[in-house]
């Protein structure tokens, strides 16, 4: 491997993301009690994640992230193949009201993680040869009609969480590959002219009870109420400066659910305060200007592409994340990037990465 062609790599986004992972250790031994005897499982499996992601992140520079284009068709297949693969009897496995992982017997591993990246590689192909097509009407038909399995799928299991995931990844790519504003208007308000018939017909029992929650956020009786709730009472009593690693009693008492991973925003939040909240909101801004400086400076129409499915991902589960914790987003079971506890969301993201500085050792310049 020639050190000379990766004079390009973005250190900077690299030294974001271990902090943010440094960060999320912290979090997660906090959240699991490993100061009073709780078990290391979840952080050793943390920490494993992320050393092989950076194991990805070495192997894919043997490669050019162009040579994906040669199979399109197959990443395609594989991704419907791992959605389907939930429904294998003794090795799918239903958790939270979704049969969304693989019991892998050390770990569970959710294939939609996955299924993220094979989507972007492949419907970046699609886009690239469609460029400036988006304004007829018949290819934004098709264009739409590509990832409608992959979406049917996910809906399937039910999670609909990860199918606003792939719908914000969905919309990134084609605004990037020039999709008329007009045409996400008009579909904006389809939408919400559909929606009675969305939320009565489509969206299960549990699915609809986390909307009327939001939409009811003083009210505990609902469910899920009561997590957003603590949650809010958690950030509030963290004040400026938090009440310190292990002292958070919101969090070590137990009236916070989920606290490693959907919730680990409100660990941080009552344990070290504005301060932290504000490291860790710099920390994402600064990752989210490299990540557009880096799709603005690719070589080719693919890379961006590439980029901004993949920033389409990681914003959407950072204002999702961090938003449910205060209340101006409904619960959805959608981690903090690299900070959440997760090992298919971790390795996932760490594999996400590595596309972006294969895209970044090869683009153009640096715009930041």
């Amino acid at each position: 491997m020639d050190l000379k062609k990766y004079k390009d790599f973005d250190f900077i986004l690299f030294i974001i993301v271990f902090f943010l992972f440094s960060i999320g250790l912290i979090l997660i031994s906090s959240a699991t009690g490993v100061n009073e005897g709780g078990s290391y499982k979840r952080l050793i499996i943390q920490s494993a994640s992320y050393i092989l992601g950076i194991f990805f992140i070495i192997f894919f520079m043997f490669f050019d992230y162009n040579d994906f284009k040669n199979y399109e068709k197959q990443l395609y297949i594989l991704g419907i193949g791992l959605l389907l693969l939930v429904y294998v009897p003794g090795l799918g496995k239903a958790q939270f009201g979704a049969r969304s992982w693989i019991d892998l017997k050390i770990i569970d591993f959710q294939p939609i993680e996955l299924v993220k990246l094979t989507f972007i590689l492949g419907y970046a192909k699609y886009l690239e040869e469609r460029k400036d097509m988006l304004h007829d009407l018949k290819e934004i038909f098709l264009a739409v009609l590509y990832p409608f399995p992959i979406i049917i799928l996910v809906m399937m299991q039910p999670d609909l969480g990860g199918a606003i995931v792939f719908s914000f990844i969905i919309f990134g790519m084609l605004y990037i590959s020039g999709l008329n504003l007009k045409v996400v208007l008009y579909a904006i308000l389809g939408a919400l002219v559909c929606s009675p018939i969305i939320y009565n017909y489509i969206l299960r029992p549990h699915q609809r009870t986390r909307i009327d929650a939001f939409l009811n956020p003083g009210d505990p009786s609902f469910e899920g109420n009561f997590q957003v709730i603590q949650s809010m009472i958690a950030i509030g009593s963290g004040k400026i400066f938090g009440k310190g690693l292990f002292n958070g009693t919101q969090n070590q008492y137990g009236f916070l659910p989920v606290t490693d991973s959907d919730f680990i925003f409100a660990v941080l939040g009552e344990e070290f305060g504005l301060i932290g909240m504000s490291v860790v909101l710099i920390l994402y801004f600064v990752f989210f200007k490299r990540l557009y400086a880096l799709a603005t400076s690719a070589k080719d129409f693919y890379g961006t592409l590439i980029i901004v499915g993949i920033t389409s991902m990681f914003l959407y589960q950072f204002v999702q994340n961090v938003g449910m914790t205060m209340g101006v987003m409904p619960v959805t079971g959608v981690t903090l990037p690299f900070v959440s506890y997760g090992g298919s969301s971790m390795l996932t993201s760490m594999m996400a990465l590595a596309l972006v500085f294969n895209v970044s050792v090869k683009r153009r310049k640096i715009n930041f």
